[in-house]
């Protein structure tokens, strides 16, 4: 699991990009899959036959894109602006080392205005930052150009001997999840279709998420996702990392569905906690299958991340 942890996260797709890392997720899901195919928005969907007609369909989803940055422009002194594509934190970006994948992968650093050049007490914007390959000019615009897409390049490194810290845990971690119960069910007898499915541009509008639910049409679905850590700087709508996995519970899960995911974790002595959701959240499939497939049973399971600075920790 541990190896499958660090290969997943270590991949580079961001949210648009994921065909960077779609095929080999494909390759990996059909091991223990009877069907496994992308779609044509990029989202991976792997299937674990019954061997019943028109049973039961059961999805569940987890999102295999990450956030990042993508060039805007190149400088005359060769230096690559960018935007960013997700929820990046511009603070964590100054001296973060970068890979632009470009027609060859460009290792760079992202600079910024000597501190004190800059106000007192301010944070950087993203236009006042730029990436430095060290190239030049000529070089630069020769291998990459606008559009191309920019990854953290930290890889996954250990935290102790139960913790992980790494650059797209969220949500690679899951798909590592449902990778592991379908190896678990691949010699099973069972009486429901079990989707897997690995969801594109979540990031960006939980695009995957809607496309694949209203492909396959579940009867129940699960969706997988990171929550937060308590950190010294944050306690709220977070969880002690150990303590178990986090189920959503509110008006927009399924209530016997809830029950079960619950009676299932004590069953098997899984340590559990709970989250309350009183209001619909845009994530993964979950909003689109309550409101638009409303016949259908729901629920999210939450693993941990711990976000500090532009590392994230999942035990």
């Amino acid at each position: 699991m541990r190896k499958l942890i660090r290969k997943l996260s270590d991949m580079r797709g961001i949210s648009g990009f994921e065909y960077r890392l779609t095929d080999q997720i494909a390759d990996m899901f059909k091991k223990y899959c009877d069907d496994v195919k992308i779609d044509s928005l990029g989202s991976v969907i792997a299937v674990k036959r019954s061997n019943k007609p028109n049973a039961p369909k059961l999805m569940i989803e987890a999102h295999c894109d990450e956030i990042g940055l993508i060039v805007t422009s190149i400088t005359d002194e060769g230096y690559l602006t960018f935007a960013n594509v997700g929820g990046v934190d511009e603070r964590t970006l100054p001296s973060t080392e970068v890979t632009v994948h470009g027609k060859e992968d460009l290792w760079g650093v992202i600079g910024i205005k000597p501190n004190y050049l800059l106000e007192q007490g301010k944070t950087a914007k993203l236009k006042e930052l730029a990436v430095d390959t060290g190239l030049s000019a000529e070089k630069v615009k020769e291998l990459a150009a606008v559009g191309d897409s920019i990854t953290l390049a930290q890889s996954v490194g250990r935290l102790g001997k139960k913790q992980f810290s790494g650059k797209s845990l969220d949500d690679r971690a899951s798909v590592s999840a449902i990778m592991r119960v379908m190896k678990n069910i691949k010699d099973l007898d069972i009486d429901i279709d079990v989707y897997a499915v690995a969801a594109v541009q979540e990031e960006v509008g939980c695009r995957g998420g809607k496309t694949t639910a209203y492909g396959i049409n579940p009867d129940m679905a699960v969706a997988i996702d990171v929550c937060h850590g308590i950190t010294p700087d944050n306690s709220d709508n977070a969880f002690e990392v150990g303590t178990g996995t986090v189920l959503s519970v509110g008006p927009n899960l399924h209530p016997k569905l809830t029950d079960e995911l619950f009676a299932v974790s004590k069953r098997h002595g899984i340590k559990v906690r709970m989250l309350g959701r009183y209001k619909l959240r845009v994530t993964v499939c979950r909003r689109h299958l309550y409101q638009y497939r409303l016949n259908i049973c729901t629920h999210q399971l939450k693993l941990w991340r711990f976000q500090m600075l532009k590392r994230q920790l999942i035990c």
